[in-house]
């Protein structure tokens, strides 16, 4: 299901919120509209919330390819020599 979809059953389902919140009376502090608003204020914060977390991934995602890219590095600057001479002692034999 989309979201598209999902927003237009939840909006009918806040809209008969506060058709029957009217018909009880409830109209001061909670009506259709609050319900409306406050539930569009908290997607917008939810979203916020998403791609702050995106946004923390991929900087983990950077910082793990730093240190793997300076792991291999490093690793072939200490094995380079060795391999080399391993190779010279095998040629030589």
């Amino acid at each position: 299901m989309n979201t598209q979809k999902i927003v237009g059953l939840v909006l009918e389902g806040v809209d008969s919120l506060g058709f029957k919140l009217d018909e009880m009376g409830i109209t001061n502090k909670l009506n259709r509209h609050n319900i409306a608003a406050f539930l569009m204020a908290e997607q917008k914060h939810l979203e916020g919330e998403w791609d702050s977390l995106q946004a923390k991934v991929d900087r983990r995602r950077s910082q793990i390819e730093h240190l793997t890219q300076h792991v291999e590095n490093r690793a072939d600057a200490i094995l380079s020599p060795v391999l080399t001479h391993v190779n010279r002692f095998r040629a030589s034999h």
